[in-house]
């Protein structure tokens, strides 16, 4: 392994609900650099994405790191995969690193209100003045790149927006002398940009439907793309219980030597979910217990009533896996005390995942994006809050499975308004929600045109004991998380939701 000495513990930074980092409008310097990385071909605004094969290149991703240094060589990586809950495990997981001393990078995807969003570390986002030292670093190389691309027959484009982004991170943490990083795939993991590091411990999350197009059309399609960040002979801690991709893992793991830590095998969990948060903050509880084997130094480890500061059973499922890799990394010899995994699991803040911006009305603000995750909201909101009514506003993403998540959603709250964000063109237009649900359920629902529009309705309908749910994709939870700051308490009607005849 490689040495890694802890510092001493630091406070985690815990940030303020609605206080995205302040920008100064004076750095004319930063507008310049996102435009440069507005311009680049970017994924996840693309109405339409290509193939993984014509899509994504490892090639053109290692030529970037070559010229700036490979930047991910002796950096102690924790490299996660998974359809949801891997950005929650890669935070989750860097906290607990952070509480134990160790100076800790955590690269995620996408980011709520800012770019800098996206390389963290202990807990604070990169800088404004920082990411500009960034750009001023790869933009020549990546102009450079460019200029190769074009000369191919037939031209290739040059790098994208989530490659820079990935190569920013890493000469981030080396620049500021991470003593790990937590990498968060971006897309399937196979071709994703970070499959270029060679971890001390890989993650792979869970297995559902997501991105098909991308990586398939079955569950042990997408759990080849997934596994494929698995390593020779780096150790594999996995959260899939299904069997049929849990097998797809087993084999891949197999074929590279990987010792294999699996859910349900090796080690588990049980949660103990808190109630009425409409009134109350209070964590959830997780027992975790997790057996050794007989070639490791460690005995059996239960840990109980470990304090978990966000909301569900899929959190609590992801928070196992996290502390399923840091038993790996103790294993090897990381000195990671129990105090620290506590510590970390109790103060680790993930914006838009079940989280409760307000009370009075409760409003829960979460990115959930595909059926999977839709149905793990709605167990939330089941055992965690007694509202004495429920109001959605939905806004979704083209491409995704809409009919799954309708299905999950329909029937739970006596009022739904579907809107669009406006911050992508890849939203859904409000009608065609709308025109589903109908066919669903055989009842219509409201229609807004943008978001503001549809919070002014819903909260003025919503009383002191109901609750507002706002979910359907990381852009609308960006953009109400902005319109919740700047106004919480609407004055217009709900003259601007329009019921259609």
């Amino acid at each position: 392994m490689t040495d890694v000495t802890p510092r001493s513990a630091l406070p985690i930074p815990k940030p303020a609900m609605f206080a995205p980092v302040p920008i100064d409008p004076s750095l004319a310097r930063r507008e310049a650099v996102l435009q440069f990385l507005l311009d680049r071909i970017d994924y996840e605004r693309m109405q339409s994405m290509p193939s993984a094969e014509e899509a994504f290149k490892l090639d053109r991703m290692r030529a970037l790191l070559r010229r700036l240094g490979n930047p991910q060589e002796g950096l102690p990586i924790v490299h996660i995969a998974g359809t949801k809950g891997k950005g929650s495990t890669a935070a989750m997981t860097a906290a607990v690193l952070s509480a134990a001393g160790y100076r800790t990078g955590l690269f995620t995807s996408p980011h709520l209100d800012r770019v800098e969003e996206r390389m963290a570390i202990d807990g604070c986002h990169c800088s404004a003045d920082q990411l500009v030292e960034l750009v001023g670093v790869v933009r020549p190389i990546v102009e450079e790149l460019d200029r190769e691309a074009a000369r191919q027959n037939p031209p290739e484009p040059g790098p994208t927006y989530f490659e820079i982004t990935t190569a920013m991170a890493l000469v981030h943490f080396v620049r500021r002398k991470v003593d790990a990083a937590v990498l968060e795939v971006g897309l399937g993991g196979r071709l994703d940009s970070t499959n270029v590091c060679h971890p001390a411990v890989s993650i792979i999350t869970s297995i559902s439907f997501d991105h098909t197009q991308q990586l398939g059309h079955t569950l042990a399609a997408i759990a080849a793309e997934k596994a494929g960040i698995v390593k020779p002979g780096v150790p594999v801690v996995s959260g899939v219980v299904a069997d049929e991709p849990r097998e797809v893992i087993r084999r891949m793991a197999g074929r590279n030597g990987c010792r294999l830590v699996e859910r349900g095998v090796d080690f588990d969990f049980d949660y103990y979910p808190p109630r009425h948060l409409e009134r109350t903050a209070a964590p959830g509880r997780v027992d975790f217990r997790c057996r050794s084997d007989s070639d490791g130094p460690r005995a059996d480890c239960h840990y109980e009533q470990i304090a978990l500061s966000l909301l569900g059973r899929h959190q609590a499922a992801n928070a196992a896996v996290a502390m399923a890799a840091v038993e790996e990394l103790r294993r090897v010899g990381w000195n990671i005390p129990e105090a620290a995994v506590r510590r970390g699991m109790a103060e680790v803040v993930w914006p838009a995942r079940v989280e409760v911006v307000a009370r009075r009305p409760t409003v829960v603000l979460d990115a959930a994006h595909n059926a999977a995750s839709v149905a793990a909201l709605m167990d939330v909101l089941a055992e965690s809050f007694s509202a004495r009514r429920r109001l959605l506003i939905l806004a979704t993403t083209q491409g995704k499975d809409l009919r799954g998540m309708l299905q999950h959603l329909l029937g739970r709250f006596d009022k739904v308004v579907f809107t669009r964000y406006l911050n992508n063109p890849r939203a859904v237009p409000p009608q065609v929600l709308q025109a589903l649900a109908e066919e669903l359920s055989g009842r219509r629902h409201a229609v807004a045109a943008e978001p503001a529009e549809a919070w002014s309705a819903v909260h003025r309908l919503a009383g002191p004991d109901d609750l507002i749910c706002i979910t359907g994709s990381f852009f609308i939870a960006a953009e109400m998380r902005r319109q919740l700051a700047c106004r919480p308490f609407p004055q217009a009607a709900d003259r601007a939701v329009h019921e259609s005849a």
